[in-house]
């Protein structure tokens, strides 16, 4: 028998809207499981139990009482602590901001909410979410479900390891270098970085507004162990915000009935290594698109070391500024990693920021010209597995320009460009699960999730997994 903590969002809410289950018995179900898995994993931080439970009855009332249901009618979630839900403190994982309370839910936690979704608890996340780790000065270190040696990827990695482990079927986290990604990769689970100005964000804490880099990089998004289950919750995040003035109106781009596409495969970016096995991975969720009918070749998008090396510089604008800030507030391995990046990053000048917007322009025309012929990219998310803890603190500018080039590069155009790209597992490397990242032009992101769904068809159903302890 299926236990309840392993079902999929959407199966949940079929449960409950149908009888078949309560919302009570669901979330039970969930806190259950973490009293069973997240000693072993530390992904949760804080339990809303009190809050939840009483959601879950109102919606068990609604459900008797023939009410008009949301398509998350009471299902768990959870939700990255630098995400805004009332009555829980937005900590940034910092002692600084421990009892930081907003006075408004982010847009995205009022859009699940209004969906009937449960928060039932938060997540952990790195210092200020600058780590592709997840090991926080205020909660401590989070450990992947798959290896406990490993890391859980950053910076949604609390969700990541609590949605694999199955402590949660459906998460909110946000993406500005991968984080979003980096921790689907890891763990093995879907995720989603929608195109900027897709989904809203905003919070009521200060500062309120972002610099450069965040308005043209950062976004919020789902994850989940399906990809139905990103696709659905996108659909409900999606859409123009009050709060977020660069929130869009927008149609988005689904792949149509028996259609076929060109994809790209680059299996091995430029720039830096990839593992074998990984990118015998990627090859391999090529051939099941092949194999769907679409037409698969090997190609490589334009300028793509450059747009990795622009990422990093546009990213140092704002943290340039911010550093003083940040150094009152971040922990000794949050400044090693800031360390690490302004090292191997050139400096910022007036100049060198207006060059930059200048060239950022040209690498968005070269590559919606190569969409144009190539819907589709797969690429790697990471170019290696998920690395041993405390490995992206490096040995000075050489390690940090290793996690840079070796493992991280893949991700990092597509926040650059602000492009959307679908995270589903298929394969493995070193024993460990393998993201494909499935990237396309603005505003395709249901086609993305479609392309991904199509991988995954091709895989055995994912279901939570017993972390292993060492």
């Amino acid at each position: 028998m299926t236990e309840l903590w392993q079902r999929s969002a959407l199966e949940l809410a079929e449960l409950i809207r149908s009888g078949k289950s309560t919302s009570r018995a669901v979330v039970e179900a969930h806190y259950a499981r973490i009293d069973a898995v997240n000693g072993d994993l530390n992904a949760i931080v804080r339990r809303l139990d009190e809050s939840a439970l009483a959601a879950a009855d109102a919606a068990d009332a609604a459900v008797a009482a023939g009410a008009e249901l949301g398509p998350l009618h009471g299902v768990p979630i959870t939700v990255k602590e630098n995400i805004d839900l009332g009555g829980s403190p937005t900590t940034q994982a910092v002692v600084a901001f421990a009892d930081a309370l907003p006075s408004l839910d982010a847009p995205v936690t009022e859009r699940m909410k209004a969906a009937g979704a449960i928060p039932i608890a938060r997540t952990n996340l790195p210092d200020l979410g600058l780590r592709v780790s997840t090991d926080s000065s205020l909660h401590g270190l989070t450990r992947n479900p798959h290896h406990p040696g490993r890391t859980a990827g950053g910076s949604s990695g609390g969700e990541a390891s609590a949605i694999a482990s199955g402590m949660s079927p459906l998460g909110l986290g946000n993406d500005i270098g991968g984080s979003l990604r980096n921790p689907a990769h890891c763990c093995g689970i879907a995720s989603i970085k929608p195109t900027v100005g897709v989904v809203p964000a905003a919070s009521s804490l200060p500062p309120e507004d972002s610099g450069l880099s965040s308005q043209q990089m950062l976004v919020e998004g789902p994850m989940a162990r399906r990809v139905a289950d990103v696709r659905a919750a996108l659909q409900i995040l999606a859409g123009p915000h009050v709060r977020d003035p660069l929130s869009l109106p927008v149609s988005l781009t689904s792949l149509g009935d028996g259609e076929r596409l060109r994809v790209a495969v680059c299996a091995d970016p430029p720039g830096g290594a990839t593992h074998p096995e990984i990118a015998a991975a990627i090859r391999s969720a090529g051939d099941v698109l092949a194999d769907a009918g679409h037409d698969v070749v090997e190609a490589t998008p334009p300028s793509y070391e450059q747009a990795i090396d622009m990422w990093a510089a546009l990213l140092k604008q704002d943290l340039v500024v911010m550093r003083p800030l940040l150094d009152l507030v971040i922990g000794a391995d949050g400044q090693t990693v800031l360390d690490g990046l302004f090292a191997t990053s050139a400096d910022v000048t007036l100049e060198s920021a207006v060059v930059l917007q200048g060239e950022r322009h040209r690498v968005l025309r070269e590559w919606r010209a190569f969409f144009a012929e190539h819907p589709i990219v797969l690429s790697p998310t990471w170019g290696m597995p998920a690395f041993e803890h405390g490995a992206d603190l490096g040995t000075g500018t050489t390690g940090f320009e290793s996690l840079i080039r070796d493992t991280l590069r893949p991700v990092t155009p597509i926040n650059l460009l602000g492009l959307p790209a679908a995270v589903v597992p298929h394969g493995r490397a070193d024993g460990l699960p393998v993201g494909v990242q499935v990237i396309g032009d603005h505003f395709t992101d249901l086609r993305c999730l479609d392309v991904a769904a199509q991988i995954e068809a091709a895989s055995d159903p994912l279901l939570p997994i017993d972390p292993v302890t060492a």
